[in-house]
């Protein structure tokens, strides 16, 4: 069992995608309300080896030799990968041993208004940063970034990787009711896209439970309706959770393990992920579809958000 690394997983946008976990779990520049992983531990811009490359390293050398290969490599995980300043040497790494699959980076955006992060990551074959809000309030209301960040920041730094990187870039916006979904907003996301110029507009709203209890998704039609409003040719609603049963790498004996767990007793995401011996990322997956599929449910209690048998 790897520590850094995590799937195939069964992913919306990747297909069958290999996660490289870079920090220890939530440390980020935002803490989002929304996130799926949990609310973020150490809040920080700090870049620094927070994840030895040696031992990415040593992990990916017998992920190669052990295993078949995966569509993507992707640098995700449950905080913010660009936070670890030795990304650009395993983007490297990767490149020089398995040249033909191509590299993904998903990340929150923030730290690309630094130019050397810009030039590390510049071998990836698709950056998929997120950008929720572009007015001030709403971007401090949904994302509550570390203190040295700006809304003005981020986005400039969205609009430099745009004219700096060859690859593709698809921008994920996560639309909230009462969060980011008023015309204000909705009319400086559309400026802000405009101005980033991305490949991909991929509209997403709340899949799971987030960290604020009261959270819900909008409505499918919602999205389509931006969609139609906005007006641009590159913005597409991305897929429902339940699609993912139809994705090859989707494991019907992780699935079993989860149920068997959680009839015993409720748990946690992280009681999952140390009870199983599974990533975050990669039961987070599941549980979606075992959500629509009610099988489980959700509950909120003071140590987070438990998932209990149906």
């Amino acid at each position: 069992m790897y520590k850094y690394l995590f799937g195939p997983v069964p992913s919306r946008r990747l297909g069958m995608s290999l996660g490289i976990d870079l920090v220890p779990h939530k440390v980020c520049s935002l803490d989002c309300v929304y996130c799926e992983c949990g609310a973020t531990t150490k809040l920080t811009v700090e870049r620094k080896e927070y994840v030895l490359y040696k031992n990415i390293i040593k992990e990916l050398t017998h992920y190669f030799k052990h295993n078949p290969e995966p569509e993507y490599f992707t640098f995700s995980g449950s905080g913010e990968p660009t936070l670890n300043s030795r990304i650009g040497d395993i983007i490297n790494f990767i490149k020089s041993n398995k040249p033909h699959i191509p590299i993904a980076v998903l990340t929150n955006g923030t730290l690309l208004n630094d130019k050397e992060l810009r030039r590390e990551i510049c071998r990836a074959d698709v950056i998929l940063p997120s950008f929720d809000a572009a007015i001030p309030d709403d971007f401090n209301k949904i994302n509550r970034p570390h203190q040295s960040l700006t809304a003005q920041k981020y986005l400039q730094g969205l609009i430099d990787l745009r004219k700096e990187f060859k690859g593709k870039i698809w921008l994920e916006i996560l639309i909230l009711p009462a969060y980011n979904d008023n015309e204000e907003n909705l009319a400086a996301l559309k400026d802000a896209v405009l101005k980033i110029k991305p490949d991909s507009v991929q509209l997403n709203t709340l899949d799971r439970p987030g960290v604020l209890p009261d959270l819900i998704p909008v409505e499918h039609d919602v999205l389509l309706k931006i969609k139609n409003k906005w007006n641009l040719n590159n913005v597409e609603i991305i897929a429902k959770v339940s699609d993912r049963t139809h994705i090859i790498s989707y494991r019907t004996d992780i699935e079993t393990a989860i149920l068997e767990t959680i009839k015993r007793r409720p748990c946690t995401l992280q009681d999952l992920s140390m009870l199983l011996g599974i990533h975050i990322n990669e039961i987070n997956k599941y549980l979606g579809i075992l959500e629509k599929e009610k099988k489980i449910r959700t509950v909120n209690q003071e140590r987070g958000v438990f998932y209990v048998f149906l």
